[in-house]
């Protein structure tokens, strides 16, 4: 090539290889004394093997969807029953109880920039999928570190895309992780409702959403029991790290909410709005339970102990409708030999029962949890004692933990008639045989000490309820008298008697002739749904 001639070179490549350092040609023409002509020129030149990425790599199906790569850069969701109506199975559902919530996010410097930001984008999801737009001005939103600002107050927005907007411009703090002090000032000031919402109900359940990645650095068990007692119900989310400080945030293991990874809290959605419709659970309260409750009354529990016993009940009773078409309350004491203080059909109001329960007396002596338990078996879970066929029936036994060992057969009984036991102990070396007498390990509840009952009691009131809503067998315990045969029809039910007449079996036949007895069938009203 002669100096001074132009070169022009394409910009099309003629080749392609996965291996480096290949040749490749490119076209080049060649201007020469006024003509042109194209020649080849070789260059050396490396060849990079990109990946891409792939759409499904960050799990965009949501509650168990797979992901089904389409084309290049497009997938689909193969989404599980009651998802499928979201392009990423994101649950379809609203929440239909009403409660003022209030986000509380952890924004110090353990949880970081990017959790923080995780927090945000949870945040706007949860309420893009799941919360009501009527019911905006219920939700409420402060993040902390060393102190507490206040983002959202109750009442502030009524539409979605403002309130949105306000939690993208929401900035991370940094700082110490005083969760104590944020629920402290949470339960003081977090609720309060301006005037021009006056026309609002004030008695919503309060209820906290904590998002936290971080152990707290100042006294949040503490904070965390004054907040309840002050009638705040707190749902704690965080990493599996702190579950037992979360436990004692909640006061209830079913209010904690652990996920592993940014997606699994993403997952989460679902769960959490269960967790806050379950704190509006007036359902609960409405639905028909006899409820009996045993309390040791022996030496080993002791005077003051007892007394302890008598507030937990009064307390745990106070929630309830109590009335004969609703809930039904029976106390019934044991040291040696039990007591029935009263039955279940004794008191229709709240205000006599409560009354009632404080004159319960001790008895002092050994314990027998067997007789005790074999007494509400035979003389209180029955229908002449005013047990309703086709209720649920719940007993809730208090004990000291001796005195246990006669125990194991009547419970059985119990069960073998549908009865539910819920057995609260204290801290005892006899688990193995408590575990056979409860049933099972989510029927027995620990205590460390008895002044650990208040603390417990939202986790048993959820307990409650959630076996008030448990089918039953209208035929058990059996309400037919006399060894009358209980007969389930058309949800009610009929007593076969021999020898007997009556609804239960009740009357004595007079008449020598007691074959056509059984025609005289007991069709009673019931419960069940």
């Amino acid at each position: 090539m002669a100096m001074g001639e132009e070169v022009a070179t394409s910009n099309k490549v003629y080749s392609g290889s996965n291996r480096a350092s290949l040749a490749k040609f490119w076209p080049t023409r060649l201007k020469s004394k006024g003509c042109w002509r194209n020649i080849f020129i070789k260059y050396p030149s490396t060849c990079y093997r990109t990946i891409c990425s792939d759409p499904c790599d960050s799990h965009p199906c949501q509650n168990g969807g797979t992901c089904i790569l389409k084309g290049l850069e497009g997938y689909h969701c193969v989404c599980p029953v009651k998802f499928g109506g979201d392009s990423n199975c994101a649950p379809n559902i609203n929440t239909e109880c009403s409660v003022d919530l209030l986000f509380l996010v952890d924004s110090s410097s353990s949880t970081t920039l990017e959790g923080f930001l995780h927090y945000k984008a949870f945040l706007k999801k949860f309420l893009h999928v799941v919360w009501n737009t009527e019911t905006l001005q219920n939700v409420a939103l402060a993040h902390y570190s060393n102190d507490v600002k206040m983002i959202v107050q109750i009442g502030d927005y009524r539409d979605m895309f403002s309130l949105v907007k306000i939690i993208d411009s929401m900035e991370f703090i940094g700082g110490n992780t005083l969760t104590g002090k944020a629920l402290r000032f949470i339960t003081q000031q977090g609720f309060k409702r301006p005037p021009v919402f006056s026309d609002v109900p004030e008695d919503l359940p309060h209820v906290v959403v904590l998002l936290t990645d971080s152990k707290a650095e100042d006294s949040v068990v503490e904070a965390a029991k004054f907040s309840r007692k002050e009638g705040i119900s707190i749902i704690a989310i965080g990493s599996e790290v702190l579950r037992r400080e979360l436990d004692e945030i909640t006061g209830n293991p079913k209010r904690t909410i652990i996920y592993s990874t940014t997606q699994d809290l993403v997952n989460k959605i679902t769960e959490l709005q269960r967790k806050i419709c379950s704190i509006d659970n007036q359902g609960c309260l409405s639905q028909p339970l006899d409820l009996v409750f045993a309390l040791d009354s022996s030496a080993s529990t002791g005077r003051f102990n007892f007394a302890q016993m008598k507030n937990f009940v009064s307390s745990l009773s106070s929630h309830f409708g109590i009335n004969r078409d609703v809930t039904q309350v029976s106390l019934v004491v044991f040291g040696k030999r039990p007591q029935t203080v009263f039955g279940l059909d004794t008191h229709v109001t709240s205000s006599a029962l409560l009354e009632a329960i404080k004159q319960a007396p001790f008895t002092g002596g050994s314990a027998s949890v067997g007789s005790a338990l074999l007494h509400i078996h035979d003389d209180v879970t029955v229908v002449q004692k005013g047990a309703r066929p086709g209720v649920k029936k719940v007993v809730v036994v208090l004990t000291s933990g001796a005195g246990v060992e006669d125990a194991v057969v009547p419970a059985q009984q119990l069960r073998g008639n549908d009865v539910s036991l819920l057995i609260i102990v204290k801290e005892s070396v006899q688990m193995d045989l408590l575990l056979r007498i409860a049933g099972s390990s989510n029927s027995l509840v620990r205590i460390s000490s008895y002044e650990d009952l208040r603390h417990k009691k939202d986790f048993i009131m959820e307990k409650l309820c959630d076996e008030a809503k448990m089918p039953v067998n209208i035929c058990k315990p059996n309400p037919c008298m006399n060894s009358g045969i209980c007969i389930p029809k058309n949800d009610n039910y009929w007593c076969q008697c021999q020898g007997w007449e009556g609804f239960h079996c009740e009357n004595r036949i007079r008449s020598r002739d007691t074959s056509q007895s059984w025609k005289h069938p007991a069709m009673i009203h019931t419960h069940l749904n």
